[in-house]
């Protein structure tokens, strides 16, 4: 029975995972080049903000290290987890400059480490590149044969940062691309001795499983903009209301309701440049990628589309307020996120943005954006605004008295692009916009929480 894991990559993903593995009973070994990402989990810390990481870590026992040496980490170790990062290409691939050098490490160690070894890729990559030059470095490093001395799997993780830990132990499904069925088996015994549930393992080959990672994504995103078409659609027809549609088309079995909902555009760091990766990825191989390409563009569209609602409901000279400029709540990436684009495209119009987000380094993402302001606080947000849009739904923007919202005596307009702060429709002094919605008498005629 394998025990041992090493993990290379200790970011966002891979130290939710080492201490994933390790709280399930694995002896696992972090390896990173970043000293201080090193240091806090010898120490017992969260490199990384992750919700529950650091109580996780708690429950590790001792069984999880940390070290620079990959080296020792593999030799010490029956197989390795490889989560390093593959930057988008301006072409709309991923780039394997921090993949191969790792491959090639391994691969020195196993040259001389007996017994069978399991590498698994988890990074996204382009179709190719696992079965290509990813074990191809290996194989030149190590002078063995894939498949026979060891084994190569590709198995990206479907997580969202911020439920990074919920998503790995309770996944939808496996997603398996193997070198062989030992190198499969292996892999498929870690997840069920690891997952807290017992999901279906969809076992293929490399080519398979690359383009099942891009083509899940990118049918989300598929189905979020068609959301959002609806929601634009919706608010241009008095007494539409986007959430009663689409509430009333998660019921059919063949479409299902998750992510369909109208709100504002995708972010993040996986489902833009996944949904782009597909289609370039059609393009190499002279095959259509048109809805891949159209629901990329009619994301991009919404920034724009947006910016110019919200402008209708200020003043010349009236400050924006934008609530969240992460991309989700419970994490502090903005990659894309929909908040940092809307006050960036309003600040590049010349408008004046005041923000404010509890995890984001605001003026870092900000940088050279003169007429933003960065907020203290949420409530100093909102007393600087005559415009509020609540961008991204942190709970704790959920949990701000209806008093705050009209501080000052000042009429304020609220603009809700999630549909959580329903609460604040009959607060004197503040006119609340909810995205997706039509005209005040559909909200007297049905639920939105629901269909009658």
């Amino acid at each position: 029975m394998l025990k041992s894991i090493s993990v290379i990559g200790l970011g966002k993903l891979g130290s939710p995972l080492a201490a994933a593995f390790a709280a399930r009973g694995f002896r696992v070994v972090g390896v990173d080049t970043d000293k201080a990402k090193v240091e806090a989990i010898q120490e017992g810390l969260p490199p990384v903000k992750e919700p529950g990481l650091a109580e996780l870590i708690g429950e590790c026992e001792g069984r999880l290290t940390a070290t620079t040496d990959s080296d020792a980490a593999v030799r010490g170790s029956e197989a390795t987890f490889v989560v390093v990062s593959t930057p988008s290409e301006p072409g709309g691939g991923f780039s394997l400059r921090y993949v191969l050098p790792t491959m090639e490490a391994i691969g020195k160690t196993l040259r001389t480490k007996s017994g069978f070894h399991l590498v698994v890729l988890t990074s996204t990559v382009m179709p190719g590149s696992t079965g290509g030059e990813a074990r191809e470095a290996l194989e030149r490093a190590s002078g063995k044969t894939c498949g026979q001395h060891f084994g190569l799997c590709y198995s990206p993780e479907f997580i969202a940062l911020g439920s990074v830990i919920r998503d790995f132990y309770f996944p939808d499904f496996l997603l398996i691309g193997e070198s062989d069925t030992q190198a499969g088996y292996v892999l498929a015994e870690i997840y069920r001795r690891t997952c807290k549930n017992t999901p279906f393992v969809a076992r293929m080959n490399f080519i398979n499983a690359e383009i099942t990672k891009l083509a899940v994504n990118t049918y989300i995103t598929t189905k979020i903009s068609y959301a959002n078409m609806i929601a634009r659609l919706c608010e241009k027809l008095p007494e539409a209301d986007a959430n009663v549609v689409t509430n009333a088309l998660g019921l059919d079995t063949r479409i299902g309701p998750r992510y369909l909902r109208g709100t504002v555009s995708y972010g993040g760091p996986c489902f833009p440049r996944d949904n782009r990766a597909l289609a370039a990825l059609a393009a190499r191989a002279g095959a259509p990628s048109g809805l891949a390409e159209a629901t990329d563009a009619f994301n991009r569209a919404q920034i724009k589309l947006l910016a110019e609602k919200v402008k209708a409901q200020v003043g010349g000279d009236g400050v924006i307020g934008i609530l969240g400029i992460t991309y989700k709540p419970d994490t502090d990436v903005v990659e894309e996120a929909f908040g940092l684009l809307l006050a960036q495209e309003l600040a590049q119009e010349g408008l004046q943005v005041s923000v404010f987000d509890p995890a984001a380094d605001m003026r870092a993402a900000l940088d050279g954006y003169s007429s933003v302001r960065c907020a203290g606080s949420a409530r100093e947000c909102i007393a600087d605004s005559d415009v509020i849009v609540l961008a991204t739904p942190w709970q704790e923007f959920r949990e701000i008295a209806a008093a705050d919202w009209v501080s000052g005596g000042k009429t304020r307009t609220l603009v809700d692009c999630w549909g959580v702060l329903n609460h604040l429709e009959e607060v004197t002094g503040l006119r609340y916009v909810r995205l997706g919605f039509g005209g005040d008498s559909a909200r007297a005629a049905e639920v939105t929480s629901g269909v009658r």
